[in-house]
């Protein structure tokens, strides 16, 4: 069965899950709000709009809807629209009938068919073509649709989820989405919070991670120790749930915290430094590392804003792509004389 995470849904051995409530919606204020609007829209069958940073989990909280909703019993089908190629990704959409191209040796049914009377959940809208939106909006407008090469309309009963980590008030802005169709999808929008916004929750991620990847490993990885816990609470987690939820795997799989902590950056340090003696604060020393730490910031937010495409962020970042992947080497580099507990 494919593999999957937290923050698209984890699945165990058996089938996919979602997370309990109590750890997908946790105890911060903005979870609990978010956990009653998604428990309200969920029974009302009209298109929700769900937006946050990547790897905050949007897919969660998509099939939680479903899985609340009167459509529950019915397919949950996804299109992540970046992933498939824009050639291809109409007739992922829509299907197409046997001759409609070369290599159509027979008909198929899209996605949007496939979701028959149940859910149709689009990952990243923002990134879908305007021809395609166009038929999307027929869609939501009347309910049908024809396959590539057809003359058939089609009519398909289903609801329609869609997420997205941009603004798309400023793609429309820029002539990439349009208007109409924002305003179709957006009925009811949801923000899914950043990680480091809702930073007491991590305790119970890690343990429902810690507990469903060794399972699924056959690990027996301990807990994680206090002083890390305290680090996971006090780093800002440029790359949210999805990027707690790696460092979790390679702890169960590589069974030491050592394997973790470079990521984290420099250890804040400790106060007086040891050994030191009045006149002999290490200044030098400080001013470095608190450089790198600048520096290595620098570059996770410039990654993060080009999806974690290397070769456009030494070009935002003006160097080459050698140096970028030199630095992200230095980087994970435990810092000198401060080594990882």
């Amino acid at each position: 069965m494919a593999q999957g995470n937290f923050a698209d849904g984890y699945p165990t051995k058996a089938q996919p899950v979602l997370p309990p409530e109590s750890v997908l919606f946790g105890r911060s204020r903005g979870m609990q709000t978010l956990l009653q609007k998604a428990e309200r829209v969920a029974l009302v069958d009209v298109p929700v709009l769900i937006y946050g940073e990547s790897g905050t989990g949007k897919e969660v909280l998509a099939k939680f809807i479903h899985q609340r909703s009167p459509r529950a019993s019915a397919p949950f089908v996804k299109v992540n629209c970046p992933a498939i190629p824009a050639a291809l990704l109409e007739s992922e959409l829509f299907g197409y009938e046997k001759g409609a191209f070369t290599g159509a040796l027979g008909s198929k049914p899209g996605r949007v068919e496939l979701a028959q009377g149940g859910t149709l959940f689009l990952d990243e809208i923002s990134e879908l073509e305007l021809s395609l939106q166009a038929k999307l909006l027929q869609v939501l407008q009347d309910g049908k649709f024809c396959r590539i090469g057809g003359q058939e309309e089609r009519h398909v009963d289903l609801r329609l989820l869609c997420a997205t980590h941009q603004r798309l008030e400023d793609r429309i802005a820029a002539g990439a989405f349009r208007e109409d169709l924002f305003y179709r999808i957006n009925v009811v929008g949801l923000r899914v919070p950043p990680l480091r916004e809702r930073l007491a929750d991590i305790p119970a991620i890690v343990d429902y991670l810690l507990a469903a990847y060794n399972d699924r490993y056959n690990g027996k990885a301990k807990p994680l120790s206090r002083r890390i816990l305290e680090r996971f609470q006090a780093y800002s987690w440029p790359g949210n749930i999805r990027q707690l939820e790696n460092l979790i795997k390679r702890y169960v799989v590589l069974g030491s915290e050592d394997a973790i902590w470079s990521e984290l950056g420099p250890q804040p340090p400790s106060w007086p430094p040891e050994a030191s003696r009045p006149g002999s604060i290490p200044l030098k020393g400080m001013a470095r590392e608190a450089a790198r730490e600048f520096e290595r910031k620098v570059i996770l937010e410039v990654l993060q804003a080009h999806h974690w495409n290397r070769k456009k962020a030494a070009q935002a970042l003006n160097i080459s792509y050698r140096s970028l992947l030199y630095k992200l080497r230095k980087a994970t580099e435990p810092p000198a004389g401060n080594p990882a507990p």
